[in-house]
C-alpha cells in the first residue's frame, strides 16, 4: 500500500484515513519513534493536576486486573496523546519502554502515526488497531484498542484509555472494555461534577438573590448555567459564552445581558427588568422512558438531571394538584423518609430550575408539562394503543428503587401490555416487544402468529421463541 502496489486486500476505511492523515504529518513506516515529551517526574507534576486524575480509580477497578491477567498493559493518555499513566503486566510493561510505550511520550497520530490512543483521539470514539494496522513498523507485534473519555461539562476530549499488548494475546473483547471503562471515567467525572454545581449554586445563589427581581443567572466558569431569576421569562441555552470574561453579552431573544465575574463562575444579569411581572408560564418537557437515562428540557434548553430530581419532577407530574412535603417524601423513601430530606430536595431543585417553576405550599410543577410518561397514560385512556405503544420506549426511571415510581412504571407496563394483546395490533405488538422483558411467550407467540411469513421481523421473533423454550425446558 505504502509503495503505491496493488494490495490483495485493502485496509479497513478507519486505518487507511488515519494512515493518510499520519503520512501528510511526514511520519516515517521505518524509522519512527514516539518522542519523548516529559521526563517521568514531570509527568507526576502534570498529572497530579489533570481532570482524569480523578477517575484513575474507576479505570483501574474496571480495566488494571483484567489488562494484568490478559498480558497487557492499561494506558491512559491526555487530549494530546501524551502518556500520563500506564500500569499494568510487569513483563509487557518492560516490553513497552524498548519501544517508548510508556509515561511521558505522546502518541498523536502526527507523532508516531496510526495507533488506538492517537486515532481514538483524532475521530472521537472507541478503536481498536491490530498489528500492521500501525502505521510504524515497529508496532506491528502490538495490537491496541481505546476509547476517548469526554468532559462531562464541555464534552471536550479531555484523554483516552488503552489497552495494548503483544498481538499473541488480543483479543475482540477489548474494544469492549475500554468502551465501557470509558463511560465509567464519565460518568464519576460527572458525579463529581454535579457535586461542584451543588457547592457552587449554595455559594452564589446570595448573588442571584441579591439582584431584587431583576434578571439573572448564575453560570460555571465554563459558562454553563446553573440557577436562573427569570423576571421576564428569561430564556437561556445551556451554555453562554464567556469567553471575555466581563462585559456585556448579547443573548438568543436580542436582548443583552451583563456578565460579572465572581469568585468562583460568573453572574448574569438583565439591567432595568427589576420590578417586572410579566412572566410566560414555563415549558418543561420530561423524557423518562429512555433507557440512556432521564432528559429534561425548559424552555428549550437542556437540563442535566440527577436521578432524585428526575424522581421528584415524575412525581410532581403525576400529581399536578400538589404534593406536601409528608407526601412526597413516602412517595420517594417509603416509611423511612423524613420530609426534612424531601425539603432539602426541592429547595436543590428549584434553585436549579428556578423557583418560579416549583411552587410551594405544596409542592407542583408550575409550567406546562410534556412527558413522555403522561403521553402513554393519555393515548390508553384515548384507546390509541398503536400511539401508546410508539410513545412507550423503556421503563420509567428504570434505576430508581422509589416506591411510587416503582409503582407506576409497573403498572404503566402492564396496562400497555394488556391492551396490546387485546388490541393485537401488529406494530404495537412489535413496539412492545422491543421494549419488554425478552421472554414474555404471550407477546411472542402473538407476534408469531400474525406477523406476514415474508416480513423479516417474523424471523427474529421466531428465533427468540426458540431461544426462550430452550431454556424453560
Amino acid at each position: 500500500m505504502l509503495r503505491g502496489d496493488r494490495s490483495p486486500r485493502s485496509p479497513r476505511p478507519l486505518v487507511s484515513d488515519s494512515w493518510q492523515r499520519s503520512l501528510a504529518a511526514d511520519v516515517d513506516p521505518d524509522a519512527r519513534e514516539a518522542p519523548v515529551v516529559w521526563e517521568r517526574d514531570e509527568v507526576r507534576d502534570i498529572r497530579s493536576v489533570h481532570p482524569l486524575a480523578a477517575a484513575i480509580p474507576v479505570l483501574r477497578e474496571t480495566v488494571l486486573r483484567v489488562a494484568d491477567e490478559a498480558m497487557h498493559v492499561m494506558i491512559v493518555t491526555d487530549r494530546d496523546g501524551l502518556i500520563l499513566w500506564r500500569e499494568g503486566n510487569a513483563g509487557v510493561a518492560r516490553r513497552a519502554d524498548r519501544v517508548r510505550l510508556a509515561e511521558g511520550t505522546r502518541w498523536s497520530e502526527d507523532a508516531i502515526g496510526t495507533n488506538a490512543m492517537g486515532t481514538t483521539l483524532a475521530v472521537g470514539k472507541p478503536v481498536q488497531i491490530y498489528s500492521a494496522e500501525h502505521l510504524v513498523r515497529t508496532y506491528h507485534n502490538w495490537t491496541c484498542a481505546a476509547s476517548p473519555i469526554r468532559d462531562p461539562d464541555t464534552g471536550e476530549i479531555l484523554g483516552s484509555v488503552d489497552i495494548s499488548g503483544p498481538l499473541r494475546t488480543v483479543h475482540p473483547a477489548m474494544v469492549a472494555l475500554v468502551t465501557a471503562a470509558a463511560q465509567l471515567a464519565e460518568s464519576h467525572l460527572r458525579a463529581q461534577m454535579a457535586a461542584r454545581d451543588e457547592r457552587l449554586r449554595a455559594k452564589n445563589m446570595p448573588h442571584l438573590r441579591g439582584l431584587r427581581g431583576e434578571c439573572g443567572a448564575l453560570l460555571t466558569p465554563a459558562g454553563r448555567v446553573l440557577a436562573i431569576e427569570p423576571g421576564q421569562g428569561l430564556c437561556l441555552p445551556e451554555r453562554i459564552d464567556v469567553s471575555d470574561g466581563h462585559g456585556r453579552v448579547l443573548l438568543d431573544d436580542g436582548r443583552e445581558a451583563v456578565l460579572e465575574r465572581l469568585a468562583e463562575g460568573f453572574l448574569l444579569r438583565l439591567p432595568g427588568t427589576a420590578g417586572s411581572r410579566a412572566q410566560p408560564r414555563a415549558v418543561l418537557s420530561l423524557s423518562f422512558l429512555d433507557t440512556s437515562g432521564p432528559g429534561a428540557v425548559l424552555n428549550g434548553r437542556d437540563l442535566p438531571l440527577t436521578l432524585r430530581h428526575a424522581e421528584i419532577l415524575a412525581l410532581l407530574a403525576m400529581h399536578p394538584s400538589g404534593l406536601t412535603a409528608d407526601r412526597l417524601s413516602c412517595e420517594l423513601y417509603g416509611d423511612r423518609g423524613n420530609p426534612v430530606t424531601a425539603r432539602a430536595e426541592i429547595h436543590r431543585l428549584r434553585a436549579h430550575l428556578g423557583e418560579h417553576v416549583i411552587s410551594t405550599k405544596p409542592y407542583r410543577l408550575n409550567a406546562e408539562i410534556d412527558a413522555d410518561f403522561l403521553s402513554v397514560r393519555q393515548a390508553l385512556r384515548a384507546g390509541d394503543i398503536k400511539a401508546a405503544a410508539e410513545s412507550y420506549r423503556g421503563p420509567l426511571l428504570e434505576a430508581s428503587e422509589a416506591p411510587a415510581i416503582r409503582d407506576e412504571r409497573d403498572e404503566l407496563f402492564a396496562s400497555l401490555r394488556g391492551a396490546v394483546l387485546d388490541r393485537g395490533d401488529v406494530e404495537a405488538l412489535w413496539g412492545l416487544f422491543c421494549h419488554q422483558p425478552a421472554d414474555d411467550l404471550e407477546v411472542l407467540g402473538q407476534l408469531a402468529h400474525r406477523l406476514p411469513r415474508h416480513d423479516p421481523r417474523r424471523h427474529v421473533v421466531t428465533a427468540r421463541m426458540q431461544r426462550v423454550l430452550a431454556e424453560e425446558f
